[in-house]
């Protein structure tokens, strides 16, 4: 399912972490700067991780409420601003936010009040060739939008809870109820279509731009998408429901070097021979509409295509889980056959990976290496194909300084003697005395045979724990760091400039 991939090398940084003057990353200006110095530092891939909206309380992009609709935090609100649906006052109050954190408490209020006044202003502000532009993003989108927009005035209608405790036949999605409500709640059903379309506007501007830099956008598409989604509401039948809505089972992954009783990630299981009696369809609009945004689709826990760990849905941790076969090979065969060749990575880290690797192999899908879980075993994790492509480290793991500094019993699960032995061979590896084992472990990934090699910003900028993003297992405290652009200083991007020119990537 590949094209060719030329040796190159890129960033993995969430646009959330973005800097920027109203509490989250967003595609204002902080983005298009950060795409200038991405090209200083000779990098020409981006990694974003997913851009979908977050269903729940804590913030993960991996769980969003839709598969298809932009975060709406994104949405810058200087551009807004500079296009006549925000003034100057209206900014002027903004609640004043940390830098290197994103507060969620203050920022998702305060930017949804200032969302809601441009999306008011919007039909009376909008030039004539806006507004025909916006007409026509909902015509050519509508196969997802009508009913993302429907869901999300229902979540409103009904105070949040989860869309079982909706009313019949609205709870169902029966056709005949939603277009009662379309006919009685058009204004504000058409709020959220406004929304979707500042976000894509300003998108695909910014698509434009890297475009122009040379800049590559690599997008992250989890495998499931969230309970309490638009998705699941409107194609009940796709996934292992009971009559009532509710999931009979629910994903997870067994005991792993995260999470020693496995962990629960409480998505709905797909139906998937309800999914091949349609051809794939869903999956070919989901798939399809990622690559209309970015350059590259990363497949999160791709081995779930191959087979997945299917837990009761009652249970509090994967210990009871068990696999099912997933019909990975005709999924991918169908989505050459609709799509074309498009170039895809895919996440194939886990206790799966060895059943996976014959599906990679098959359609040329390379696959991931982390350096960080590469130690301590005895292999040289130097010692890679061509086709693999090597991270220092994920969004999952602790930044390269602190996973290096971390002790037993410090969210290591590993005894003293393990860190100790598997810190020997990192050193003895590198040729290193560990002092900047950050630049160490940069160096070894961009000199990797790897075709792509892929380095978090926190590494980059020498960070320690303090700027994890997400620690699998564990809720509340994810998601929020941020980067204080100060740190990235003309030293630091030449010295991996020079560094990525020397490995032949530049």
């Amino acid at each position: 399912m590949h094209s060719e991939l030329n040796r190159q090398s890129g960033i993995l940084l969430h646009l959330t972490s973005l800097p920027g003057p109203h509490g989250i990353g967003d595609l204002g200006r902080g983005a298009y700067s950060f795409v200038d110095s991405m090209t200083e530092m000779g990098q020409r891939l981006l990694q974003i991780l997913p851009a979908n909206p977050p269903e729940s309380l804590y913030h993960c992009p991996y769980s969003a409420s839709s598969a298809f609709a932009g975060n709406s935090l994104l949405i810058s609100l200087e551009t807004l601003q500079k296009d006549g649906f925000l003034e100057d006052r209206d900014l002027a109050d903004f609640p004043q936010c940390k830098k290197d954190r994103v507060e969620f408490d203050k920022v998702n209020p305060a930017r949804r009040a200032l969302l809601q006044k441009a999306v008011d202003r919007f039909p009376k502000k909008a030039p004539a060739d806006i507004l025909t532009e916006f007409n026509d993003f909902c015509i050519q989108n509508r196969n997802w939008l009508d009913l993302y927009a429907m869901y999300c005035h229902l979540d409103e209608k009904y105070k949040h809870v989860n869309w079982t405790q909706w009313s019949e036949p609205l709870r169902f999605c029966d056709p005949k109820a939603i277009q009662e409500e379309f006919t009685q709640h058009q204004q504000e059903i058409n709020r959220t279509r406004i929304l979707q379309y500042f976000f894509y506007h300003q998108w695909q501007n910014l698509k434009e731009y890297a475009d122009s830099q040379g800049v590559s956008i690599i997008g992250d598409i989890p495998i499931y998408v969230a309970h309490d989604s638009a998705d699941v509401w409107a194609n009940q039948g796709l996934f292992k429901l009971d009559e009532a809505g509710h999931m009979t089972v629910q994903s997870g992954c067994p005991p792993d070097f995260f999470v020693k009783t496995g962990q629960i990630w409480a998505h709905p299981i797909y139906d998937w021979l309800k999914h091949e009696k349609t051809g794939f369809k869903w999956w070919i609009e989901r798939i399809g509409h990622l690559y209309e945004m970015v350059d590259m689709v990363r497949i999160d826990h791709f081995n779930g295509f191959v087979k997945y760990w299917e837990v009761p849905a009652m249970d509090k941790n994967g210990l009871n889980g068990f696999w099912m076969q997933a019909p990975g090979e005709k999924l991918l065969d169908t989505l050459i056959k609709e799509l074309g060749t498009q170039p895809i990575l895919a996440e194939n880290l886990g206790e799966a990976a060895p059943d996976a690797e014959p599906l990679l192999k098959k359609f040329g899908i390379p696959g991931m290496k982390v350096l960080q879980m590469s130690f301590g075993n005895g292999d040289n994790p130097a010692e890679m194909d061509s086709s693999n492509v090597v991270y220092t480290g994920t969004h999952d793991n602790d930044t390269t300084v602190g996973w290096f500094h971390t002790g037993a019993g410090q969210a290591n699960r590993q005894t003293k003697t393990g860190i100790d032995r598997e810190r020997k061979q990192v050193l003895d590896i590198l040729g290193s005395d560990g002092s900047e084992i950050h630049w160490d472990m940069i160096k070894l990934a961009l000199d990797s045979p790897a075709d792509i090699a892929i380095i978090p910003l926190q590494d980059i900028l020498g960070l320690d724990s303090r700027a994890r993003m997400n620690t699998p297992g564990t809720v509340g405290q994810n998601w929020m760091w941020r980067f204080d652009p100060d740190l990235l200083t003309p030293d630091l991007k030449e010295r991996l400039l020079n560094l990525t020119t020397a490995a032949g990537r530049s």
